[in-house]
């Protein structure tokens, strides 16, 4: 294989060897990656359903310039690219006979991959989802707290947090399973939860962290039962998440939030969170106009 080319393999190690650098200079920008490849270091293909991961780096010059991951049924997630790589990515692929899915990266590099993916396979696009990715600058907790506390969420609180991630995973469109047979193959398992209680102990709200990977923690997922929203509670869990993943040393805090909706951009802006990037993510299962 020539050294400035895309450069394939299912060997994690293999690939962080490779890519480890690259990924942690830019470890907010590269949350997705970074968290994705230590899971299946640490647990092998069963973190994803027992699929076993593609992964990949463009090296040009003896650099890591870019890298993607493959974990089906998940799709493709690539880091930035131009759009001549995006397009020697798709041609490579589908040269493979791969199916995907969906496709996810920043907006541009997105949009590129998922029109050469079409010319090379005929699989028209549809625009799913536009996601922000936020990182936090200075955390700043809202005035007034709603009655209650943190706490975090244990072994008992099992069922509590699935239940709440099937809810949310069923509000933002992602088609999972997601119960005590199947939690373990779930993208939510390696998540550490916290809970918003009210004075009584009852849970109200919830939020996730990833473990820190390359000095950065995503907060992923926040959610609240619709009846009990507008009260402060994924504001309260969130501020919550987030000051204990910077005692733990993290130096970058990181969430991901749907581009349309207001209310959830507009709460992690007040509490600190600053816009880095736009991501875009593409579906290939349906038939579709072309990307424009």
């Amino acid at each position: 294989m020539r050294p400035d080319d895309w450069h394939l393999t299912d060997d994690v190690d293999d690939f962080l060897s490779r890519t480890g650098d690259f990924l942690r200079s830019r470890p907010a920008l590269h949350t997705m990656p970074l968290t994705v490849t230590e899971r299946l270091r640490a647990d092998g293909a069963v973190a994803y359903g027992g699929e076993v991961p593609l992964l990949g780096w463009l090296e040009q010059s003896g650099e890591v310039r870019a890298t993607f991951h493959l974990v089906m049924p998940r799709g493709l997630s690539l880091t930035p690219l131009a759009p001549g790589p995006a397009d020697a990515l798709a041609a490579r692929l589908a040269g493979l006979g791969r199916s995907l899915p969906v496709v996810g990266g920043q907006d541009d590099t997105a949009a590129a991959f998922a029109r050469a993916w079409q010319r090379y396979t005929g699989a028209a696009p549809a625009l799913r989802d536009r996601i922000r990715l936020y990182r936090l600058g200075t955390l700043t907790p809202p005035e007034s707290l709603p009655d209650g506390r943190s706490r975090a969420a244990g072994e008992r609180d099992r069922e509590q947090f699935m239940s709440w991630c099937r809810e949310f995973a069923t509000d933002v469109g992602e088609a999972v399973s997601i119960d005590a047979a199947s939690w373990a193959g779930t993208r939510f398992a390696d998540k550490r939860f916290t809970f918003w209680e009210t004075p009584d102990g009852t849970p109200v709200s919830m939020a996730g962290a990833t473990p820190m990977v390359g000095g950065q923690v995503r907060v992923d997922p926040v959610y609240t039962p619709a009846r009990l929203r507008g009260r402060g509670y994924a504001g309260a869990v969130t501020v919550e998440v987030s000051r204990a993943a910077l005692a733990q040393g993290a130096t970058d805090v990181v969430l991901f939030a749907d581009a349309a909706n207001p209310i959830s951009n507009g709460l992690y802006q007040r509490i600190g969170f600053r816009r880095l990037a736009d991501f875009a993510v593409y579906d290939f299962s349906a038939a579709a106009p072309a990307v424009s």
